[in-house]
């Protein structure tokens, strides 16, 4: 079907685009910006005055819980709530059950992701068999089926020697690798970030270090192998900085934020609610400033969700026996607006980060308006307001923000031109 969407201001900092035009779409392809090429006929025209229209969001980690976790979710509810939060292309983690290690369970989840629709749906494979960090997966076999990245989640590698031998077979084949930097001897049953907060609440702290430590052994294994590397949901401070670093040293990493690390701080567990219950935990007031900071330089390039949904007896118990995680997705932009409404960023430069920025972080075909290429879009009204909750799409209602009214609406999310 043939569409126009008229007098949307299209905003994408990757195409140097911030103006008012129409766009004319094509067989799932963006056709022509502005002036419709002669011998188009649209079937359907879009009133978008006042809208703004950009590429679809991309989100580099929601958990979709299927295979084997569909009392918390499925792949048609969580790419359905990716959907109505913007989101066009997303990366799924590899921690499913059976988990991510086999040709069969990609080939499992790319069927079901496309028979749903909602939205593109790229597989991050595991690193090694099981997540357990003994023996490489089938990564050559995995990449080959649809998976763009590699990542072992949480779970370490028992050596630093193997750990060294899988990331330089996954650089002789110019695979990315996703790097969760956390010590599980510093984490060891830690449930809050070690400070003032979990100190007064008498909760198990997790120091900075957890991270840090990790995050430095990592980066000098990326160095001497050579390594595509992506560093996802950094926490701290001093996180950013030592990502700085090794981006000014030439190394190939990039590195993503959750959205709510940019807006909760650990003061948020002061009520023990474990809906602020994650892992990595939430940080301090300056851990967050820097994270905004280095959202603000580029030198964390991407904004995700980190979409992580339970069915609801999951939080019902006292907040150390509760599961870690937020269900958030449908709510990105918004939430992601809040740092547009507060000053911290200006619209085009948020827009690429959960845009553009994540999309080259892993080389993925999507973040940009450009003539040829794909209709993935979301139009929003940036001065609407959605109440978070309304309509909830996803199966995970454990989530901080159901109730809050949040800046900016998604009016339309559109994949290969579909209207989703």
């Amino acid at each position: 079907m043939n569409l126009s969407i008229l007098g949307a201001r299209l905003i994408s900092q990757a195409d140097n685009l911030d103006t008012v035009a129409d766009l004319h779409i094509e067989g799932g392809k963006l056709l022509a910006i502005g002036v419709a090429p002669a011998g188009f006929t649209a079937h359907e025209r879009l009133d978008a005055q006042g809208l703004v229209a950009a590429p679809g969001l991309v989100d580099l980690s929601v958990s979709l819980r299927e295979p084997g976790y569909t009392r918390k979710g499925s792949i048609a509810s969580e790419t359905r709530a990716a959907a109505a939060g913007g989101v066009t292309s997303l990366c799924c983690p590899p921690q499913t059950r059976p988990v991510l290690d086999t040709t069969a369970v990609a080939e499992l989840i790319l069927d079901r992701a496309a028979a749903a629709g909602h939205c593109k749906v790229y597989p991050i494979g595991a690193l090694s068999k099981g997540l357990d960090g003994e023996q490489l997966a089938e990564l050559v076999g995995l990449r080959d089926v649809g998976c763009v990245a590699f990542g072992n989640g949480l779970k370490s590698f028992p050596n630093n020697r193997t750990l060294l031998r899988a990331l330089e077979y996954a650089a002789t084949f110019d695979l990315a690798v996703v790097f969760h930097s956390q010590d599980p001897d510093l984490a060891a049953g830690g449930l809050a970030h070690e400070g003032p907060t979990a100190s007064f609440l008498g909760l198990p702290g997790i120091p900075e270090t957890a991270e840090t430590v990790a995050l430095a052994r990592n980066l000098l294994l990326v160095e001497q192998s050579g390594v595509r590397a992506h560093f996802t949901q950094v926490t701290s401070a001093r996180g950013v900085e030592l990502i700085a670093q090794a981006q000014a040293r030439g190394l190939p990493v990039t590195a993503d934020v959750a959205m709510y690390q940019l807006i909760l701080t650990d003061e948020a567990l002061t009520g023990f609610s474990s809906l602020y219950h994650v892992q990595p935990p939430l940080r301090t007031l300056a851990d967050r400033q820097a994270l905004r900071e280095g959202i603000k330089a580029g030198v964390i390039s991407a904004i995700a969700s980190h979409h992580q949904p339970h069915e609801r007896d999951a939080k019902n118990a006292p907040f150390g026996q509760t599961e870690p995680g937020i269900s958030s997705v449908e709510l990105l932009l918004p939430l992601a607006m809040t740092l547009v409404q507060d000053g911290l960023l200006d619209l085009p430069t948020l827009l690429d980060r959960l845009s553009f920025g994540p999309a080259k972080a892993l080389g993925l075909p999507a973040g940009r308006l450009a003539v040829g290429g794909a209709a993935d879009l979301v139009l929003f009204d940036p001065e609407a307001s959605t109440v978070a909750g309304q309509g909830w799409l996803s199966k995970g209602e454990n989530c901080p923000f159901l109730g809050h009214c949040l800046p900016g609406a998604v009016r339309h999310t559109l994949v290969d031109g579909r209207v989703i």
